[in-house]
């Protein structure tokens, strides 16, 4: 018999594998990013006013002078190396490039899942307690505001925050370096981007909590503590929370993905140096390696993420066997 540790090794190790197809069928598709442009992806690349030495040279520079099966190989064999190639513009590593701007991402993105996971939770959670205690008119209530929420555009809002917290009350900077030494900055500095993304995953996050608590409220076990005398707080998030907890898992998983995502238009509303604001710069510049190693690097993270979230129900419900 396999020990626990084990067991949960062997349980990562056959989930990592059976993410391997999607791997490599990301790593493909980012492949075939440039080799797919319309004619020549040099000329598309380096724009009309190129000489034809120049553009000779970009196709080499590229790897695009070889057979398509040999780019292939060299591509992978760069991926295995870490070895995603150069800007075209100011032929910094890409590895670099990311490696600067990936912290600030990562810090952005799983603060905001924290923040609004943290508002979202007992916000669906008092709502399915107030539905199965029949004051739907609380319920209808609470799901209203997540609607609302949920229909406001997140540009829109980082907008009305910069007008409304930075312009008028000026209480956040929305510009500026990031001073990484300076803890008190950067809470200040991150502050809007932060709560503009929260704000933007309560409503998924919330319905999902009050339609799983509401089905948790309804077993026996609840029934049982309430007739021994159990607080009604005490039932909703000692007893009936915890057990409604894949799901909400899953959605806060799913909003990770997703929040790396979101953070390329709002890192570059408020000016922030990550890897949003690199992706959208490559863009206005041609600068398709960038582009690459960039759309990789969040592909990568999003499989990461389910993979961790996968390994997480094995801790949270003793019922998802692990072989």
């Amino acid at each position: 018999m396999l020990g626990t540790g084990q067991t949960m090794l062997a349980y990562t190790a056959k989930r990592f594998t059976s993410s391997l197809p999607a791997i490599v069928g990301i790593v493909t598709l980012v492949f075939l990013m440039i080799r797919l442009l319309p004619g020549d992806p040099a000329a598309f690349i380096g724009g009309d006013n190129m000489g034809a030495e120049a553009l000779a040279g970009l196709r080499e520079r590229l790897g695009l002078n070889k057979p398509l099966p040999l780019q292939y190989v060299d591509y992978i064999g760069g991926l295995l190396r870490f070895d995603l190639g150069r800007s075209l513009h100011t032929n910094i590593p890409i590895t670099s490039l990311i490696g600067g701007a990936i912290p600030l991402t990562i810090l952005v993105a799983l603060s905001s899942v924290v923040l609004g996971t943290a508002m979202a939770v007992p916000l669906g959670a008092m709502a399915a307690y107030s539905r199965s205690r029949g004051r739907a008119a609380v319920d209808q209530s609470l799901t209203a505001v997540a609607l609302i929420i949920d229909t406001m555009p997140g540009f829109w809002l980082a907008l009305v925050f910069i007008l409304v917290f930075s312009l008028n009350l000026g209480w956040f900077p929305v510009s500026g370096p990031v001073n990484w030494s300076n803890p008190g900055y950067m809470m200040q500095r991150l502050a809007l981007p932060i709560a503009v993304l929260s704000i933007g995953q309560i409503a998924s996050v919330a319905r999902v909590t009050r339609t799983s608590v509401l089905q948790t409220l309804s077993e026996d076990y609840v029934r049982t503590a309430r007739a021994m005398g159990a607080s009604e707080m005490t039932i909703l998030f000692r007893f009936a929370l915890p057990n409604a907890a894949l799901p909400i898992v899953t959605i806060t998983g799913l909003s990770v993905g997703r929040l790396f995502g979101g953070t390329v238009i709002t890192e570059s509303i408020f000016s922030l140096p990550g890897m949003g604001t690199e992706l959208i710069n490559g863009i206005f510049g041609r600068d398709y390696p960038v582009i690459q190693g960039l759309i990789l690097t969040y592909s990568l993270v999003f499989v990461a993420v389910n993979l961790l979230t996968d390994v997480l129900y094995t801790r949270l419900d003793p019922r998802v066997r692990l072989g």
